[in-house]
């Protein structure tokens, strides 16, 4: 019989991540055609962008301060958030 894996408890971990990073400076030229006219990050999923996704799961989470890296030429992502 195998030994069992020691249980790890990652509260203490989770509860202390307080600032998230969004990396959204690439250009998506995988998904072209249809990121011709808008960023990858901006492409719809049922009712809203992409990103907006991960941002509220972020902020549903605890975290506090969140950080979208982007390139040049996304302002809808700049502007979708102000």
């Amino acid at each position: 019989m195998l030994p069992r894996p020691p249980i790890v408890r990652y509260d203490s971990v989770v509860s202390s991540v307080r600032k998230a990073v969004f990396p959204a400076a690439g250009l998506g030229t995988r998904f072209l055609p249809a990121t011709k006219a808008q960023p990858k990050e901006m492409l719809p999923l049922v009712d809203k962008p992409i990103i907006q996704y991960g941002v509220e799961e972020a902020v549903g989470s605890g975290v506090d301060n969140i950080i979208l890296v982007t390139g040049r030429g996304k302002n809808a992502i700049e502007d979708h958030f102000d």
